[in-house]
């Protein structure tokens, strides 16, 4: 026990550090993201995150949105858990039978107006999973699709491109609310 604690007090961690010059960019990326929903909404954006079936690399990625590296929340940007908060639905992995209806129940219960964000290369069209009987293909075969996010897994600085893309469009379904 003794030599587990002193070796993590003297080693460093394990995690690696930030390419050079890519921290002044993912801020900068993310206060243009956060002034963007403000122009739109009136307020912060809020996430929903599902995950339709996927091997949880996409998961990984958004999720580092939140950690210390990247803090999202300091941009008003905030992932919620129930999609009747929700802005952006973000959809990972292909959709399996099993999340199909959970995945349309989600989108039903979120307020306009909103967004839909696939997330990875499955998430498009149901990637190495796509034709197997348990696969109902890419999220655009069950929710309307606005976004698509590539890669496998698309890396965080990806990702807030890809919302950054997203708030420039008009909102679907007309225009947003003044003052959220």
């Amino acid at each position: 026990m003794r030599r587990t604690l002193l070796q993590g007090l003297l080693h460093r961690p394990l995690t690696e550090d930030l390419p050079r010059g890519e921290e002044a960019a993912c801020i900068t990326l993310a206060r243009r993201l956060d002034a963007a929903a403000q122009r739109m909404l009136g307020r912060g954006l809020s996430i929903r995150a599902v995950d339709a079936g996927s091997c949880n690399a996409c998961e990984l990625e958004l999720h580092a949105l939140n950690n210390a590296l990247y803090d999202l929340e300091r941009f008003g940007l905030r992932f919620v858990a129930s999609p009747r908060h929700a802005d952006v639905l973000t959809v990972t992995g292909p959709v399996t039978t099993q999340m199909r209806e959970a995945l349309v129940r989600t989108h039903a219960a979120m307020p306009a107006p909103k967004w839909v964000v696939g997330v990875g290369d499955c998430a498009r069209d149901g990637g190495p999973f796509a034709g197997s009987a348990r696969c109902c293909g890419g999220a655009a075969a069950v929710v309307p699709v606005d976004l698509w996010i590539a890669g496998c897994p698309p890396t965080p600085s990806a990702l807030l491109h890809g919302l950054l893309t997203l708030l420039r469009r008009p909102p679907p379904g007309g225009t947003a609310p003044a003052g959220g």
